[in-house]
């Protein structure tokens, strides 16, 4: 697949700046692949469109990971932490403006170690994490709530990033489900923009997971699965091709890949260039999930973490 075949146009207004009231009270783009039916719904509906699918959700948390500190001299710097290296306080971390650090450096309760690369630092914390939750670049507007950039089944502390398509979900609404947890702790890289002409050639990074014994069995045995969000989608394919229930998974999916495990997928709209869009149009299709995007944007819907939600089934 080439990268001009992920890209699109898509008006700046409507890149939603702040969740909805109502969690569950975003819009709900449907996809019915047997018959190419399209529906319009509200996210409180999902339970009405679901025949008794298993839904798998991402549990991991979101860290206080962006720091905002001085460097010695005086000007600001930031610091994004990514994932703990050891259980010595080592992290890997983005740092900026990285021109102007120093390995050896004291940057308040961060002493960095070595740069790795591309704005990347091994670094040393002093005790816990206490920054903000590191939104994404593309929301200008501050956030009232730092809760509403968690889902509401958070619970293992570790992503850089939200599982985006979680955050519709209200406790309410999940006693209407069948439910099972994993867990993937995002990072970056899953939102890093290909850069490279053909994806074969795109590095995709790691990223850390966990599913319990019973979870998987349960998973593994279900009639049909849906898997809330892209992360869930590379857990759930990773352990059906034998991986270990503990560990990293640098799969990525694109056109061509053979799901054995999810059936329906749950998920917001993506970035353009973006290797999620890549596994949305594995899934759905290429010129499908391109007919679903103009459509779309003609709809006006929200688009990205705070925005609309899409179900295909």
């Amino acid at each position: 697949m080439k990268r001009a075949e992920l890209e699109y146009s898509l008006p700046s207004e409507l890149i939603a700046q702040h969740p909805t009231e109502r969690r569950d009270d975003s819009r709900l783009l449907v996809l019915q692949r047997t018959n190419g039916e399209i529906r319009h719904r509200r996210f409180r509906e999902l339970p009405e469109e679901l025949a008794g699918e298993l839904v798998v959700v991402n549990d991991t948390r979101v860290m206080p990971a962006r720091l905002r500190l001085k460097r010695p001299g005086g000007g600001e710097a930031e610091v994004l932490l990514l994932e703990p290296l050891n259980g010595r306080g080592e992290w890997e971390g983005l740092a900026r403006p990285t021109r102007r650090l120093k390995p050896g450096q004291r940057l308040g309760p961060v002493e960095l170690l070595e740069h790795l690369g591309e704005g990347r630092w091994r670094l040393r914390l002093e005790g816990a994490p206490e920054g903000e939750a590191p939104l994404p670049p593309y929301i200008t507007e501050p956030l009232a709530d730092p809760e509403r950039y968690q889902t509401v089944y958070a619970d293992s502390e570790g992503s850089a990033a939200a599982p985006t398509a979680g955050l519709h979900f209200t406790s309410e609404l999940l006693t209407k489900l069948e439910v099972e947890r994993v867990t993937l702790h995002v990072g970056l890289d899953t939102f890093r923009p290909v850069t490279a002409d053909d994806l074969d050639d795109h590095p995709i990074h790691s990223e850390r997971y966990e599913v319990a014994p019973e979870a998987w069995e349960r998973i593994r045995t279900a009639e049909r699965v849906l898997a809330v969000g892209t992360t869930t989608v590379r857990v759930l394919e990773s352990l059906a091709r034998g991986a270990p229930l503990a560990g990293r998974t640098d799969l990525f999916i694109t056109p061509g890949f053979e799901f054995r495990r999810v059936d329906a997928l749950l998920t917001n709209f993506h970035l353009p260039g973006s290797t999620l869009l890549a596994l949305v149009m594995a899934f759905a299709g290429v010129e499908e999930t391109r007919r679903l995007y103009e459509l779309a944007i003609a709809e006006r819907y929200r688009f990205y973490s705070f925005g609309d939600a899409m179900l295909i089934l």
